[in-house]
């Protein structure tokens, strides 16, 4: 094709191309593009995280180990905090305020202990949910790999050093009379339950405080709110036996009391089913799997725009 310019020229101009009318999305199609950090399906989105196992499961160990290694105890803190905590608990919640009350001492220190570890096992996940993209986004903006990795490992840290800590546990509860029976065996599917919890909620986490960052510095408050309503120090059913009995249903049946419980049935040689909500293994499963499957599908959402921005 030509035309004739202003000046009497000729000038040719090239055949209208294929591509002409075309729009973007049309012309990524033809050419087989896609759009650069896209979130993958669900299902793809799973397997993509299943083939980065290996580095979960190093990156989690890596983290524990760095956690203390400026500290001249160096892992015996992974023991020690918990322990102080719970004897700063006894001192202030069992002997001043007496709320073991009902409770004899041979099942209130492994009680008390228990409940410390067992929530703190689920405090510090969410904590570290919270900065697990906005701690790391150099990580995230330099490597690609599924997001959903980073809070899974970080839960995957605490469930590991929770382990240190229930040697202790074992050791204390057998100390006051509470030695090992079949009943041990039900702390498995009970902390198995909990972990999954723990890493649903640490995904939810994850995506709120990418975008809020400020959101790690109301969660201690948060978290130490729960833990008082959750019956760590003290038994909910003794304490609100005066109270609306809707009252103790309520915080019974919140995760972290569940899970709690759980362990010291199994744990406490003194702590029976009677203190125990009803159907509380069903309640254990039902949080697990509505936080799991819930967290991971919210957290899921939002894959293609963590790091941006």
């Amino acid at each position: 094709m030509s035309d004739t310019t202003h000046d009497g020229a000729i000038a040719t101009s090239a055949p209208p191309s294929a591509d002409e009318g075309l729009t973007p999305a049309q012309l990524a199609d033809k050419y087989g593009l896609s759009v650069s950090g896209a979130r993958p399906g669900l299902v793809e989105y799973i397997r993509q995280l299943w083939g980065r196992r290996h580095f979960i499961v190093a990156f989690a160990s890596a983290k524990l180990t760095a956690q203390y290694s400026q500290a001249k105890l160096g892992q015996l803190w992974q023991v020690a905090t918990p322990l102080l905590n719970a004897a700063v608990y006894y001192l202030i919640f069992g002997l001043i305020l007496g709320t073991r009350k009902g409770i004899s001492n041979d099942v209130f220190i492994p009680f008390l202990v228990t409940g410390v570890f067992v929530f703190t096992f689920t405090q510090t996940s969410v904590m570290a949910g919270v900065r697990a993209i906005s701690g790391n986004l150099g990580l995230v903006r330099a490597l690609h790999f599924p997001r959903a990795a980073l809070p899974i490992s970080f839960a995957l840290q605490q469930l590991q050093q929770l382990m240190f800590s229930m040697i202790v546990l074992f050791i204390i509860a057998a100390a006051f009379g509470s030695y090992p029976s079949l009943s041990w065996l039900l702390i498995v599917p009970a902390l198995g339950l909990q972990f999954v919890f723990n890493i649903g909620i640490a995904l939810m986490m994850a995506r709120l405080g990418s975008k809020t960052p400020d959101l790690a510095q109301l969660m201690p408050f948060i978290m130490r709110t729960w833990m008082y309503a959750s019956g760590v120090m003290y038994s909910i059913p003794i304490m609100l036996k005066d109270k609306p009995a809707w009252i103790a249903e309520v915080l019974g049946y919140n995760p972290a009391a569940v899970y709690m419980d759980l362990v010291r049935f199994a744990l406490i040689d003194g702590y029976g089913a009677s203190n125990l909500p009803s159907h509380v293994w069903f309640a254990a499963v039902l949080w697990a799997v509505l936080f799991g499957v819930a967290g991971f599908v919210y957290f899921w959402k939002a894959e293609e725009r963590y790091g941006r921005g």
